[in-house]
């Protein structure tokens, strides 16, 4: 009986455990079942069975998404499942060729079933005001102001207390951050570049730029420019390689021709030579006169100095062709020796580069503690705005540390300082 009695009141517990967990459960997931897709978000969109249909897709400026075999979509509006839905609609009885590993095209028609569309990531926040690093941050679930601010940096306020100035060590800070991010952003595009030239690389990942902490339109020059000297290094190569094809191939087809003069000019440096002995054995028996017998020699010796020239042209040309063909040989293995040599000092650079991130992040971050600490200990509080848009427009909503965030939602942060403080200053 007294077991009975323990156990109840724990299966009392556990099931309303239970109870409660599906509850918030059910709140959480009707919660982001209203969620709208917009701009920013990005979608991964996939097909069983049909690996290269596997992207992810960001929701453009116009609302649209664009994705093969289906062209561009508009999604901006819509919920998670009703994208998929309209996805699904807009592949089913596609068909899909696609290559097997032994070359042959196969035709895959898509059946609804087969497609699966998903939030890969949301579109993020943005923190602006008086935070040690305004901008975007990437946004998670249930993610509060709290973390958004922290992800930034901490508060930051220009108040002047300290022989060493936290505010402006931090603006230098900062400086340098941009110039060691700018560096590696030009490092990793050429080590894209190199990689391409030695054909182990396709497409850049745009992506993995993009998330860089500085401007798009600098990573775009930067990009550009390598992309536009990949084209001149590929063109210089390719330009060396058939000049040096073509002349081994003239080269060939001049030895070919003058192999052939050659054997004419043995062949009449052996008739010049019979004919030689014939008059010679003729003038012995007094038949013919000796200027016969004295032209037969000059011809037989301009024959045999015809005969060293033609050898002489031949053998030069067969040493051209050699030496063409030994450069041809040693542009490629030259070539792929200066990419792998400029490979390993490019990748020595970034790693460089990523300490010195590293180090300048810390810093960075324990400037921005320092200011907290100031503005904290000032008596400054902050007042956080945020700005969210919905179906009437933006909408600007009074927060708290603890305010839970939507993706897009903009973050206002403005410390004041004290009064007792300002008038003292």
């Amino acid at each position: 009986m007294k077991i009975t009695q323990s156990r109840l009141p724990l299966t009392t517990w556990f099931v309303e455990t239970i109870v409660a967990a599906g509850v918030m459960l059910l709140l959480v997931i009707d919660a982001w079942s209203e969620y709208r897709l917009d701009v920013g978000d990005i979608l991964e969109i996939s097909v069983a069975g049909v690996p290269d249909l596997k992207q992810r897709v960001p929701v453009l400026p116009d609302g649209s998404i664009s994705y093969p075999l289906l062209g561009t979509l508009v999604v901006a509006g819509l919920s998670n499942t009703d994208a998929r839905l309209k996805i699904q609609a807009g592949l089913a009885a596609k068909v899909f060729r696609q290559r097997g590993p032994d070359g042959h095209e196969t035709a895959v028609i898509i059946e609804p079933d087969q497609v699966t569309a998903a939030i890969a990531e949301f579109r993020p926040v943005i923190v602006n005001g008086d935070v040690a690093r305004p901008g975007q941050q990437s946004y998670r679930p249930f993610m509060t102001v709290r973390e958004a601010v922290a992800l930034s940096g901490g508060y930051d306020l220009m108040r002047f207390r300290f022989d060493r100035n936290p505010f402006l060590e931090s603006a230098d800070l900062r400086s340098e951050y941009d110039a060691q991010w700018t560096e590696f952003i030009k490092e990793q595009a050429n080590i894209w570049r190199i990689r391409s030239e030695l054909g182990r690389e396709g497409a850049l990942d745009q992506k993995r730029l993009l998330e860089a902490p500085i401007r798009r339109s600098t990573i775009a020059e930067i990009v550009g420019l390598e992309s536009e000297q990949l084209d001149v290094r590929q063109a210089d190569y390719q330009g060396e390689k058939t000049y040096l094809q073509s002349l081994i191939t003239q080269t060939s087809e001049h030895i070919q021709v003058v192999s052939e003069e050659l054997q004419k000019d043995e062949e009449g440096l052996r008739a010049d030579a019979q004919d030689l002995q014939r008059l010679t054995d003729l003038f012995t028996k007094g038949a013919v006169p000796m200027p016969r017998v004295t032209d037969a020699r000059r011809a037989l010796l301009l024959a045999s100095t015809r005969k060293l020239q033609t050898a002489s042209q031949l053998m030069q040309l067969q040493k051209q062709k050699l030496d063409a063909s030994r450069q041809l040989d040693r542009l490629d293995a030259q070539r792929k020796s200066d990419l792998l040599r400029e490979l390993q000092e490019r990748s020595v650079r970034v790693s460089e580069i990523r300490s010195k991130l590293q180090s300048i992040d810390e810093k960075l971050q324990h400037t921005g503690m320092v200011r907290s600490q100031l503005v904290r200990g000032g008596g400054a509080k902050p007042e956080l705005v945020v700005i969210r848009r919905g179906e009437h427009g933006r909408a600007r909503l009074d927060a708290d540390e603890d305010f839970e965030l939507e993706p897009g939602d903009v973050i206002e942060v403005t410390l004041r300082q004290p009064a007792t403080e300002v008038s003292a200053k």
